[in-house]
């Protein structure tokens, strides 16, 4: 689309069509024309006629559109120049968008994705971040509105393709794309609206580089009937009537009307054009052509060289980044390497330095230890010693043990004597008091006679000093042996705290010994030896206190 804000008053179609084509450079000028609008249809610019004598609209400026007129066969054969490649595809893609070519959904993809590599290149997955073709029309609304899928999963969708087409240039992405949109049902076709008779249903006429094919007015993919341009005779018009003649005599004319006679000047214009075409698609090329597609065919190796060097450049270029890229990692590898080494070293050169602090404390723990193995020796020899006093002592405790349990025996031997002797001492005392109280009976009985006093009294006083010095002496003897049993039970007692002090003496330093030498055995036979003498003397000490309370309990008894 261009808009012509001033030409020239005797310009013809012609000139100014002429202007448009070498403005873009284009020489496959037969596909194409200018189009413009006229009330409610459209009509394209005739280039024999003067642009002013034609029903192009008074607006200033005015409005053309510069689009395919007519299609070719096979896009591949017959597009030869590369603009008219791209000016095609541009055309098809606008009429598949708009929805005046039916598309199916899985077509749209594909032809999106090549669309996609046409205006991108290739797929790069570091480049082509998901969301870059948020801002592109690439599918008709009529497919977008028939599955409930997100924008990112069509955008998903279209770059798995798009990433297939890689090394594909955008000519030969164009040229795919054209080569799949012309199998479509309405590519290429212009739909007109006509009726086989005045009082018939609504038809559509169908205009291609095929023929003319009949549509029903809801079904624009499958016609009803076709005239091919191989089996057309004569096309004619006269007002509103359209009259084909088939080739074939045998087979009867088909007539239709339309709505204006510019329908069907314009379907006839259609005709002549695509029939021109057809003709001339059968003929040997001119030589405008042959040269044009020997140029394009050079053009086509030139450009083919340079992507092949260009490809070869990048690839070396891409070769030279992963060469680079892998240097520069064995480059970090090697400085890690390096870090790693450095940090290994000094950490060897600590471990050295702490090895040789460990060497020197083990070597002064040796030598404590060496010292500690001299006093423990020292300590054994003087535990060897205290062993043997410890034994000695051992002898001469059980030797005092024996002597003390001799002693105890005799205590309890004078005991069960003295006891004896008490005894008879009490009977003694008693037959006595039983004496001196007959002997005092006596004399008051004599008292009491009528004899003289000094004859009974003299025999009495006499019997009573026999009787008190008695008891005298018996209480010096007895008093005397007290004295001389409380002198033995000091001396006893004196003894047992002697021998009381020896053994916790003896106690203690066995506790010291067990503190010392732990790891000897002695120190638990010493151990139970001071229990066993300890024990053996709390018996005897206890015998021998027992003795000494009864002893003294049964002498004082007849003093008291």
């Amino acid at each position: 689309m261009f808009c012509v804000p001033f030409f020239q008053v005797k310009w013809k179609g012609k000139d100014l069509f002429d202007l448009v084509c070498r403005t873009v450079g284009l020489r496959e000028t037969w596909f194409f024309g200018l189009r413009y609008t006229v009330k409610d249809t459209y009509a394209w610019l005739k280039q024999e006629k003067r642009v002013l004598d034609q029903e192009v609209p008074k607006d200033s400026p005015i409005m053309f559109h510069f689009l395919a007129k007519f299609f070719p066969e096979k896009v591949e054969e017959e597009l030869v120049q590369e603009i008219t490649q791209h000016l095609f595809f541009l055309q098809v893609k606008k009429q598949i968008l708009d929805e005046e070519i039916f598309c199916s959904p899985e077509a749209s993809v594909l032809l999106a994705s090549y669309a996609v590599q046409a205006k991108y290149g290739d797929y790069d997955p570091n480049f082509h971040k998901p969301g870059f073709l948020a801002q592109d029309e690439l599918l008709p609304k009529r497919v977008l509105m028939q599955y409930q899928m997100t924008a990112d999963m069509w955008e998903e969708k279209i770059t798995a393709w798009y990433a297939e087409h890689r090394g594909i240039a955008r000519d030969e992405a164009e040229m795919e794309y054209l080569k799949i949109a012309q199998d479509l049902e309405m590519y290429g076709v212009s739909y007109f609206h006509i009726t086989q008779n005045k009082r018939d249903t609504d038809l559509l006429l169908g205009v291609d580089a095929q023929g003319l094919h009949i549509y029903s007015p809801n079904n624009k993919l499958n016609p009803s009937k076709s005239f091919p341009w191989s089996g057309i005779r004569n096309i004619s018009y006269s007002e509103k009537e359209f009259t084909i003649k088939p080739l074939d005599k045998k087979k009867d004319v088909f007539k239709f009307y339309s709505s204006q006679l510019r329908v069907n000047k314009l379907i006839l214009q259609l005709c002549i054009g695509n029939h021109d075409l057809f003709m001339r698609r059968r003929k040997v090329d001119s030589i405008e052509v042959q040269q044009m597609k020997a140029q394009a065919k050079e053009e086509k190796a030139r450009k083919k060289m340079e992507r092949q060097i260009l490809a070869r450049e990048k690839q070396m270029r891409e070769e030279a980044e992963r060469a680079k890229e892998e240097m520069e990692r064995r480059l970090f590898q090697l400085q890690d390497e390096a870090r790693l080494a450095n940090e290994a070293l000094l950490r060897s050169e600590e471990t050295a330095d702490l090895l040789a602090e460990k060497a020197q404390i083990a070597e002064e723990e040796a030598k404590l230890l060496a010292h500690k193995a001299a006093e423990a020796e020292q300590e054994r020899q003087r535990l060897e010693v205290t062993a043997m006093k410890t034994k000695e002592e051992k002898r001469l405790m059980e030797q005092k043990m024996r002597e003390a349990e001799q002693l105890a025996v005799k205590l309890v031997e004078q005991s069960e004597r003295r006891l004896k002797e008490a005894d008879h001492l009490k009977q003694d005392l008693t037959e006595a008091k039983d004496a001196e109280r007959r002997a005092k009976q006596k004399l008051l009985e004599i008292t009491k006679t009528t004899y003289p006093v000094n004859f009974g009294y003299e025999p009495a006083a006499s019997r009573l000093d026999f009787k008190d010095s008695d008891m005298k002496r018996l209480s010096m003897e007895i008093e005397r042996e007290r004295l001389e049993y409380m002198e033995k039970s000091k001396h006893l007692q004196d003894q047992l705290k002697e021998l009381k002090t020896e053994i916790e003496s003896l106690k203690l330093e066995e506790q010291q010994q067990q503190q010392q030498a732990n790891m000897y055995s002695l120190h638990n036979e010493a151990r139970g030896y001071s229990d066993h003498i300890t024990s053996l003397m709390c018996i005897s000490l206890f015998q021998s206190l027992m003795c000494f309370f009864f002893f003294r309990f049964t002498f004082y008894t007849p003093h008291c």
